[in-house]
């Protein structure tokens, strides 16, 4: 961790009202991951904490005000930490932190026994609360948005990206005609966002949730940890006692997808902002290559036909 960070971290900290009692020479914050922001844990004596900075350009395309009213929301779901402070203006946000809990990654969720069920469950968890999240979480109209914003910026494109977006309109319509029921998803799942003791799958990092299609939080957390099929499985029977059937399945197949067009735009927006975390030019490109794959298979149209025919 650089000077820079911790004397950031000290400063957002100072004059909070969770600290008041505390003596700045005994905390001991020390720097956690993260793609996009500046994230502490923040330990004073016996209490641990969670803080969260939020990176260079996020205002760009994260609204504070709904992630503070949905990460709270979901803290009420059972499904996350509680929300101990927020300001909506800054960004600054600090929560419990879990101690004892793994970060979990791709090669966990593969490695981990029962790892995909308790990820399933986590999220029947959530989308079955009866929470409402403020924001609803539209695909399409984040699409354009994201076009929007790097209409503005020197960036290239993936080679083709133009040519699959207008073979997306399939699916723009046929979701259209066939929406799904509307519950508070997360709609960011990386495997990073969840933390794992073994017997309960915790959920973190709300600054993209809104009420949206549930199969899409699946589907998107299949796409990031690189479920195999039996893995799949797994989560999709934990989420549904029953067994999916081939609507459910052919939803969660467009939305993986899906899932990369869209965060192919988010990825060129990292990569315009000069974000150092990775290299976004590659991620894009990585996920564009997937998306295209996908909606290339033989399979596809027949899983659009089966949401079409719902």
């Amino acid at each position: 961790m650089s000077d820079n960070d911790l004397k950031q971290a000290y400063e957002a900290i100072s004059g909070l009202d969770i600290f008041s009692h505390s003596n700045p020479e005994k905390l001991k914050i020390t720097r956690l991951g993260g793609l996009t922001n500046l994230v502490f844990k923040v330990a004073d004596g016996t209490s641990l904490y969670c803080l969260r900075l939020p990176g260079k350009g996020t205002d760009e395309y994260i609204d504070r005000a709904v992630e503070a009213v949905n990460a709270k929301a979901a803290a009420r779901a059972g499904v996350s930490p509680e929300v101990l402070y927020s300001n909506p203006k800054t960004g600054l946000m600090i929560t419990r932190f879990l101690d004892g809990f793994a970060t979990m990654s791709p090669e966990l969720f593969a490695t981990t026994n029962g790892a995909p069920a308790r990820a399933g469950k986590a999220f029947a968890r959530l989308h079955n609360s009866g929470e409402k999240f403020s924001f609803r979480f539209e695909l399409f109209s984040m699409i354009d948005e994201y076009l929007g914003i790097l209409a503005g910026k020197d960036v290239e494109f993936p080679d083709g990206y133009h040519q699959v977006l207008k073979e997306a309109e399939a699916v723009r319509e046929v979701l259209a005609a066939k929406p799904g029921r509307l519950a508070p998803c997360h709609c960011d799942p990386l495997c990073e966002n969840f933390l794992d003791d073994g017997n309960t799958m915790w959920i973190i990092d709300w600054e993209y949730s809104g009420m949206n299609d549930p199969l899409w939080d699946l589907a998107d957390l299949s796409v990031e940890g690189g479920f195999s099929e039996q893995m799949d499985l797994q989560m999709l029977n934990a989420y549904f006692p029953s067994g999916p059937d081939a609507t459910q399945i052919g939803r969660m197949v467009i939305y993986k997808a899906m899932c990369d067009l869209l965060w192919t735009l988010w990825g060129l927006i990292q990569h315009a902002n000069d974000n150092p975390a990775e290299d976004f030019k590659a991620y894009s490109v990585t996920r564009f290559i997937r998306c295209r794959k996908l909606m290339d298979s033989p399979d596809f149209n027949s899983h659009i036909k089966a949401v079409r025919n719902s």
